[in-house]
C-alpha cells in the first residue's frame, strides 16, 4: 500500500517540478511516517526489519530511480528542451560501464573485488570498464551542457556510483536468497536487475548538475 500511495506522489511532485518538497518528500516525510502507521497497527513483531524494508524499497526503487525523469525538469541556461539527452548520457554510460566492466573482467579478470557479492566482478574489470566508459561519456559531451573534459568527470562518477549501486543491490539479493529481482526478462532477471547501477547514479548526476549547471 505504501508504494502505490508515494510513488504517484513523488512523480507528481516532478511533474509540477517542486523540487523542495521532492527531495526530502520519501527521505524525511515518508522514513517518519511509515514507522509511525506500523507503530499503530500494534505488531511489533520484526518491526525493525519489516519497517526497514520498505524505506529501502520506497528509497531504491521510488526516490532514487525518480532522479532519471526529473532531469527533464532541469532548468539549465542554453540547454533548453535539450534534456531528454541528460536520460540518455546516464543510462548509455552507466549500462555501457556494467557492460564493459564484464566484457574487460572475461578478458583480464583476475582478482575477484567482492567473490561473496558478485563473483563476476573482479579489479581488472572494473578499472578497465570505468576508465573504457569515462572515456565514452567524454566522446558524447556534444549532447550535454558539459565540456569534454566535465562530461568525462560526470561519466567517472556515476559509473563509479553505479558499480557501487551493483554491490549493494547484490548484497540486498543475497540477503534475500534470491538470484534476482524477478523474471520479466528471460536471462537478465527483471528490470530492476537492468537499473541497478542506475539507481545510485542518478540522484548523484541530477542533485551534481542542480546545484553547479542551473541558477
Amino acid at each position: 500500500m505504501s508504494f502505490f500511495m508515494v510513488l504517484p506522489f513523488q512523480y507528481f511532485l516532478i511533474w509540477i517540478e517542486w523540487y523542495s518538497l521532492f527531495t526530502i518528500m520519501i527521505p524525511v516525510h515518508a522514513f517518519l511516517l511509515l514507522p509511525l502507521l506500523e507503530a499503530l497497527g500494534g505488531d511489533t513483531r520484526d518491526f525493525m526489519q519489516r519497517t526497514a524494508t520498505v524505506q529501502w524499497g520506497l528509497m531504491i526503487t521510488v526516490y532514487c530511480i525518480s532522479h532519471v525523469p526529473a532531469l527533464l525538469a532541469l532548468d539549465i541556461p542554453g540547454y533548453e528542451g535539450r534534456n531528454a539527452f541528460l536520460i540518455v548520457f546516464l543510462v548509455l554510460v552507466v549500462q555501457s560501464s556494467d557492460v564493459l566492466q564484464y566484457v574487460w573482467g572475461k578478458l583480464l579478470g583476475k582478482r575477484k573485488i567482492a567473490p561473496n557479492l558478485s563473483p563476476s566482478k573482479t579489479v581488472e574489470g572494473f578499472v578497465g570498464g570505468l576508465a573504457s566508459a569515462t572515456l565514452l561519456g567524454a566522446a558524447l559531451w556534444w549532447i550535454t551542457p558539459f565540456s569534454w573534459w566535465q562530461a568525462g568527470l560526470m561519466a567517472l562518477l556515476v559509473n563509479f556510483m553505479g558499480f557501487v549501486g551493483g554491490l549493494v543491490m547484490s548484497a540486498i539479493k543475497r540477503d534475500r536468497g534470491v538470484k534476482d529481482w524477478g523474471a520479466m526478462i528471460e536471462g537478465h532477471g527483471g528490470m530492476l536487475d537492468r537499473v541497478d547501477s542506475v539507481c545510485f547514479s542518478a540522484p548523484m548526476f541530477f542533485h551534481v548538475i542542480r546545484y553547479i549547471w542551473t541558477p
